[in-house]
């Protein structure tokens, strides 16, 4: 007759050997087992021989025995437990093929066995979760939608950029004037002003000044590029000025 106490004794000490850490015994009430005989927890978790012990995992997994009376010759009473990470669905699944597992394994000690079955299963299931992720996130990716940020338009900036515009536009128009139109005595030449107001068709007023008008020599281009800042700035509080008048008379 096989000596079932003395079998499992060995196995014992086997698995605290090589499990070391991992291993511990457990009082019956924290095993989730109906006996009241000794109880023990491998902590399982998913990693390899290059990966860092002390690094924590998302997963962890512990697999609960006891012996029965007469193991190995009957398969031992199991529970698994999530520690971290799992699913009760998934350790549902575990359950049911380590006892599978067992099962197949009668006559012989076959925890060890049952502890290598459960840390591939994790291991599988780690990896799956992870592959997974990596899909969601490129995925995540691809359909980010990149959307530009700049100054908001209002009627306000589109009139304030349109009057730029169109003083530029009138500057570009002048300088284009043929040379002859340029080539007057140098009593009949045109200030920086009224030349501008000449060339958009506007009539010059006469404010009764007796100040003498400065000169627009168009042969020195340092004050030409001068005078277009001045005629710029000009042109738009002209049309500044007539938007409110026309704005008053309504």
């Amino acid at each position: 007759m096989t000596d079932h106490v003395q079998e499992q004794e060995m196995e014992i000490e086997a698995l605290e050997a090589i499990l070391m850490d991992e291993f511990q015994e457990i009082h019956p009430s924290e095993s989730g087992l109906n006996t009241s005989n000794r109880c023990f927890q491998i902590t399982l978790s998913p990693q390899d021989d290059e990966t860092d012990e002390s690094s924590t995992t998302p997963v962890q997994l512990g697999l609960i025995f006891s012996h029965t009376e007469k193991y190995p010759d009957e398969i031992p009473l199991l529970n698994v437990k999530s520690i971290r990470g799992i699913h009760n669905s998934d350790l549902k699944v575990l359950k049911e093929k380590l006892e599978q597992e067992a099962s197949e394994n009668l006559g012989m000690a076959m925890i060890y066995t049952l502890v290598s079955s459960a840390k591939d299963w994790l291991s599988e299931l780690f990896a799956q979760d992870n592959v997974d992720d990596s899909v969601e996130e490129a995925v995540s990716k691809k359909d980010e939608v990149i959307v530009p940020h700049g100054e908001p338009v209002t009627v306000d900036t589109f009139l304030a950029w349109r009057d730029r515009f169109e003083a530029e536009l009138a500057l570009e128009r002048a300088k284009l004037m043929p040379e002859s139109a340029l080539a007057s005595t140098k009593e009949k030449r045109l200030n920086g002003r009224q030349w501008f107001e000449t060339v958009k068709g506007g009539v010059a007023v006469d404010d009764g000044s007796d100040e003498e008008d400065e000169d627009f020599d168009f042969d020195d281009e340092d004050d030409f590029e001068d005078d277009e800042d001045d005629m710029l700035e000009h042109y738009l509080a002209e049309k500044d000025s007539s938007a409110h008048s026309s704005s008053r008379a309504s």
